[in-house]
């Protein structure tokens, strides 16, 4: 048996959803191991388009156990809405092919509106938030004033705890904010009217993947990308978890797990949602342009994403800082109506190249060096092997391969799930 990564390697927003539901089939489990439900994989298959938030995107699959571990953060409420939604479409989704790790902190409405009220607090310094109560219940994790999932089996003591917690968060609201605050009765309340029907998933999801490791093959999904990791990201325009592959067994709840293969995911341009330094940005009707053909909105927000060219540079950082063993090469056909490809080969900071990605504070000194590829001017999408592939697209692959230092494995030439090149 063998476990798998699939990761961002740059800002996020790579397609890691549709490389986990195209390749999960090969896997007895896919785990979500950190973030919530600021995510928004998209995966197109014969039931339709997908934005998951929460759920792994190995949902679709039969057979398939998707579990949410202990390193991510379930907001009840946004979880069963989404659940509400596939079962709507005809997705099946049960005890049987979920399971909610019992360690897994609640969000509540007071960290969706102090997320919200700080970034407003901020105005032009924010960090993008998508005010989803990310980073407070992220926060709140470090400071031992979360509620765990598992607490809801244990009444009593779970409304001691959260009396206790609210006092300071109460405080918080109102003192900082000027805010509204919450009561003991309304929070209690609204985790019966949500955290109740999500009993049935919530279990020891360390135990079932304990149990499961040796005889299943395990498939760990990421949020974001190496950029908006906490540790090595753009701090602090960073996420508040952390999304790297060498994070996957804790998150899920095996710490001793091997992970035998990292999918690094890689656009074949640069997309970012969210605030931060990014270097080879475009702007004006050239990233309309090219925002248009990729339909760059983010998945979880509907922000327009912030594009520009393939990023040799962050992009090799990324490679390494994932441990990727290959890499998954999305969108390539979105590069089809250009003459010319650009291609950010190198940094220039301080009036010098630099083959590098630089500490967080001085990445926005950074302007792009820019090369050319020719552009081959034809639809890709139908082709299927590397061979099919005009000799353009087929050079710059192996140009994007030979300097990010990492093999490419697969293409993707299209949104649908076997709209696909595997080398």
């Amino acid at each position: 048996m063998a476990n798998c990564a699939i990761v961002g390697i740059n800002w996020g927003d790579e397609g890691k959803g549709r490389m986990v539901d195209l390749i999960a089939a090969d896997f007895g489990v896919v785990v979500r191991y950190q973030g919530g439900n600021n995510a928004g994989h998209t995966v197109v298959n014969e039931y339709g388009k997908f934005a998951l938030h929460l759920l792994p995107s190995g949902i679709f699959r039969k057979g398939v156990v998707n579990v949410l571990g202990n390193g991510a953060v379930v907001d009840p409420e946004k979880l069963l809405e989404e659940i509400e939604d596939l079962r709507s479409k005809g997705i099946s989704v049960t005890p049987e092919n979920l399971k909610v790790s019992d360690r897994a902190p609640i969000v509540f409405p007071y960290h969706r509106d102090q997320d919200a009220l700080e970034e407003a607090r901020l105005q032009d310094a924010k960090y993008g938030s998508t005010k989803r109560g990310i980073a407070p219940v992220y926060g709140d994790k470090y400071m031992k004033k979360t509620i765990m999932l598992g607490e809801l089996f244990y009444p009593d003591y779970l409304k001691k705890r959260l009396e206790g917690i609210l006092e300071w968060k109460n405080l918080i609201l109102k003192n900082v904010y000027g805010a509204k605050t919450y009561s003991l009765n309304e929070l209690m309340d609204w985790l019966i009217a949500y955290g109740e029907p999500l009993k049935p998933f919530i279990c020891d999801t360390g135990a079932f993947l304990r149990e499961a490791d040796g005889k299943k093959n395990i498939l760990f999904e990421a949020q974001l990308g190496v950029l908006r990791d906490l540790d090595f990201g753009i701090y602090p325009y960073t996420s508040s978890s952390a999304p790297l592959a060498a994070y996957a067994p804790i998150g899920a709840g095996m710490p001793g797990a091997k992970i035998d293969r990292v999918i690094g995911v890689v656009k074949a341009y640069s997309t970012c949602v969210g605030e931060g330094p990014f270097t080879a940005e475009w702007f004006g009707e050239e990233a309309s342009r090219l925002r248009e053909a990729g339909s760059e909105y983010g998945a979880a927000t509907g922000r327009p994403r912030r594009v520009g060219p393939m990023d040799i540079v962050a992009t090799r950082y990324g490679v390494a800082m994932q441990g990727a063993t290959e890499v998954a090469l999305t969108k390539i056909d979105i590069l089809s109506y250009m003459e010319k490809i650009p291609v950010c080969v190198q940094y220039e900071l301080h009036g010098k190249k630099t083959d590098d990605f630089p500490f967080p504070a001085i990445v926005g000194d950074t302007k792009p060096v820019i090369e050319y590829l020719p552009g081959w001017g034809t639809d890709i999408s139908g082709c299927r092997s590397f061979s099919e592939l005009p000799k353009a697209a087929q050079d710059y692959i192996l140009y994007i391969e030979k300097n990010i230092r990492c093999p490419i494995t697969n293409v993707s030439v299209g949104a649908d799930r076997d709209a696909i090149i595997r080398r």
